[in-house]
């Protein structure tokens, strides 16, 4: 036993009695505060054969492992800044922390050269896809929405909806927050050319919001980096009528960076829509043919200022306050026909209404960081409060024209809502060795609504309520939410695991009590994200992820606007999230001219949204979004990037699914399954003297469910800019919905209806846009708003 025990206690301990191969690793920043990413970090010996080399994160951290023991020196190089050289010793089983290093600027360098390797326009992360935006044509031009609509697997509705994979369930971030930049079609206000890149993540980490069945896409704004004063002037002029005024400051030194943005828009919309409705198909037929002429004007202001205060190395705060104003004024027109079954006109109707709605979205923000000597520890508290209010007023005047003129009682509607939101969340960032890292965190969101409404119509004894439509709606909403995650790296192979918890309670009453509701919400949203990287061009990943959608707030209200005589949209109080299942699969290729990137997934969803039309007593066609049973979605995606020459790029993208919905409400059967799919095809062609020119072309092939199909949309937009001035200015032309091809047709039926209907939401749109820099490169900007709370 006791040379039993003598060969047990050797064999536990004979890994650890010989010497081990150290490790270095550090963090490489350009000041105190900005990551240097990409950095080449080489060691050699006596020999000029590196012993150990790699390349810094997004963060600046890089690790070199597995080093023999003996003195070595390390260099840093980057082109740009002055290659580093410094001496260092490495001993048995020691792992050394070099800390930060700071790089400094080889000004000589970047006065000579003039061409540069640039990163590539896409790469796979562990658990996101990176897309590189900053070089096209059409990105320095228009607003973020524009740019959203040329990013692979990301497309947006001319109401402003950002769909993922066809999928309107995303939740959208700027800088890694929510944003008040996303309320009410804020993004119009910001300009495309301050997005640095924009992360598609289908399978989120559990750092992330649950929120979101589709994924998220988080766009990342372009930082400034130069001392001193810098700023630009964005000028936009267009046709219809499309003026934008963006100046931005900043102010960068050893201590602090203040930076101030202010945004002008003044832009009209053209709208035409046409519905051909058929009822009573049983029995005796009517026909109505409807025609809507819309002109909207939108003005709108947006103001964010801030500072980032360094408190000494490792210790920054950073505030700011962002205003989004809008006043808008739209007019619209419709006219009715109603005629019989051999199509003879039976009376005819015309309406014309009138609004004016004040909106008003404000934003105050704190955030604290901490980092330390060890490479990638960090620390970080995040506070926001938002507040906004909005007024809307429809005056709605209708005059009978057959079979004899009359006029009609004046309606008109009001509706007031306002909102108080806070945020409290706390992050932190362990490493736990030179391979692994512990993230834990915590996060309280806590929301107040308060809505009013009222229609009226005018007689002879005065204003008298409509059906009864007076009514106060509060809705509050609190959300406590925890997660951990472990990710890890082992050779080629890494890994993230995590899993996040939330409990949310939600409150809806209203002055009458008609929608008194309570409902909690706790779940477990479990995450898991693999990477294999056989080589530094080819990647393969698998991810899994548990997703809540949460209905937003339109949704939800029951009140409705009665601008339609014979269709409205109603909320849905009694709605309930949905929940989904994600897998994926996808692989990366880069080669010297040609991008490959394929994925394949699938998405199951229980409590399924699903809008749904019903012809109410009165004949009015209401639609109102309701829970169905589940949904499954099984995909195949296809991104290809080819750069045969410099002067010349093209990209195309094909993302083909097939979906199946079960379920019913009421006395509506959802169950449906069919296959289509979208596609983009998009070309950029640079010339001498820095002129370029891009055009895009999109498809989103026909889609249905139990009762609607929509037909399929395709459009192009083209563009084409100069640079000049030694860099300092842009000049863009744009054209979104080229030739108008742009067109939404939809088919509804029911058990004795049917409803055809054509949307044009906006027409062609001409843009020529001037942007001017001082003391700034072209690919640097000012800072923008970043951080919100609520969608």
């Amino acid at each position: 036993m006791k040379l039993l025990a003598t060969i047990l206690l050797i064999m536990i301990t004979a890994p650890f009695s010989f010497a081990q191969n150290g490790q270095i690793s550090g963090i490489i920043h350009e000041n105190q505060t900005t990551a240097v990413p990409y950095v080449t970090v080489t060691l050699k010996g006596n020999t000029e054969a590196p012993v150990a080399a790699g390349i810094s994160d997004n963060k600046g951290i890089f690790r070199l492992e597995n080093i023999p023991e003996g003195h070595y020196t390390i260099s840093y190089h980057l082109i740009g800044f002055q290659t580093i050289t410094r001496p260092v010793q490495v001993k048995p089983d020691e792992v050394i922390h070099l800390g930060t290093i700071i790089l400094e600027p080889d000004t000589k360098l970047l006065q000579e050269v003039s061409v540069t390797a640039q990163r590539s326009s896409v790469s796979l992360k562990l658990d996101k896809k990176v897309f590189e935006v900053g070089k096209d044509v059409l990105s320095q031009s228009g607003a973020v929405t524009d740019l959203l609509n040329i990013v692979p697997s990301v497309s947006v509705s001319p109401g402003g909806t950002i769909s993922l994979r066809g999928n309107s369930s995303v939740l959208v971030l700027v800088d890694g927050r929510r944003t008040g930049l996303t309320q009410s079609n804020a993004l119009e206000q910001l300009p495309a050319d301050q997005v640095e890149r924009v992360e598609v993540i289908t399978n989120p980490s559990s750092r992330f919001d649950a929120a979101g069945s589709a994924g998220i896409i988080n766009i990342i704004l372009k930082k400034n980096k130069k001392a001193g004063f810098s700023g630009q002037l964005r000028l936009v002029g267009g046709i219809p009528n499309e003026t934008r005024i963006s100046p931005s400051l900043n102010y960068k030194s050893n201590k602090i960076n203040l930076f101030a943005t202010y945004g002008i828009r003044l832009s009209d919309y053209v709208g035409l829509y046409t519905m051909q409705q058929s009822t009573g198909l049983s029995g005796t037929p009517v026909y109505l043919n409807q025609r809507q002429d819309e002109d909207r004007h939108d003005d709108a202001r947006l103001l964010y200022l801030g500072a980032d205060f360094k408190i000494n190395d490792h210790n920054t705060i950073t505030t700011a306050f962002m205003r989004n104003s809008t006043n808008d004024h739209d007019k619209t027109q419709l006219n009715y026909l109603y005629s019989g079954k051999k199509g003879i006109i039976d009376s005819s109707l015309s309406r014309k209404g009138e609004s004016w709605e004040k909106r008003s979205y404000n934003q105050l923000e704190f955030n604290y960081t901490r980092t330390f000597e060890k490479p990638g520890k960090k620390f970080t508290v995040d506070m926001q409060y938002d507040f906004w209010d909005s007024d809307k007023d429809w005056n709605l005047s209708t005059a009978k024209i057959l079979p004899s003129a009359m006029n009609l009682p004046m309606i008109r509607t009001g509706s007031f809502g306002k909102s108080k939101d806070l945020m409290i969340k706390t992050d932190m960032i362990q490493p736990l060795d030179s391979t692994s890292t512990l993230e834990f965190g915590l996060k309280m969101e806590d929301r107040r609504v308060n809505s009013d409404f009222i229609a009226q119509q005018e007689n002879p004894g005065g204003w008298e309520i409509i059906d009864q439509i007076d009514n106060h709606l509060l809705y509050k909403e609190l959300i406590g939410s925890a997660y951990i995650q472990f990710s890890g790296k082992r050779g080629a192979f890494s890994y993230q695991a995590g899993l996040r918890g939330e409990l949310t309670h939600i409150g809806i009453e209203d002055r009458t009590g008609s929608y008194t509701n309570q409902k909690d919400y706790n779940r477990l949203f479990p995450t898991l994200n693999l990477s294999y990287h056989f080589n530094a061009t080819t990647n393969l990943q698998a991810s899994y992820s548990k997703r809540i959608n949460r209905p937003r707030l339109g949704m939800l209200y029951p009140f409705n606007e009665l601008t339609d005589l014979s269709t409205r949209y109603v909320g849905n109080p009694d709605l309930n999230p949905s929940y989904a299942n994600v897998f994926e699969i996808a692989f990366l290729k880069n080669w010297k001219t040609l991008t490959f990137n394929p994925s394949l997934y699938y998405q199951r969803n229980s409590g399924v949204i699903e809008d749904y039309t019903f012809r109410d007593a009165k004949g009015l066609f209401i639609t109102m979004p309701v829970n169905i049973n589940r949904e499954t979605r099984t995909g195949f995606e296809l991104s290809l990037l080819y750069n045969p020459f410099k002067w010349l790029q093209a990209n195309a993208e094909l993302n083909v699914f097939h979906y199946k919905e079960q379920g019913s409400y009421q006395h509506q059967n959802f169950d449906y399954s069919a296959s289509t799919f979208t596609a983009r095809v998009s070309s950029q062609l640079k010339l001498k003297n820095k002129l370029s020119f891009q055009a895009v072309y999109n498809f989103r092939g026909p889609n249905a469910t139990a009762q609607t199909r929509a037909a399929a949309v395709h459009g192009i937009d083209f563009g084409g800019s100069k640079t000049f001035l030694k860099d300092k200015a842009t000049l863009t032309l744009d054209v979104s919905n080229l030739f108008g091809l742009r067109k939404f047709n939809s088919r509804t039926i029911g058990s004795d209806y049917e409803i055809n209907q054509t949307s044009i939401p906006n027409a062609a749109r001409y843009r020529l846009t001037l942007v001017y820099r001082f003391n700034q490169k072209d690919n640097q900007s000012v800072r923008q708003a970043k951080s919100g709370n609520r969608d």
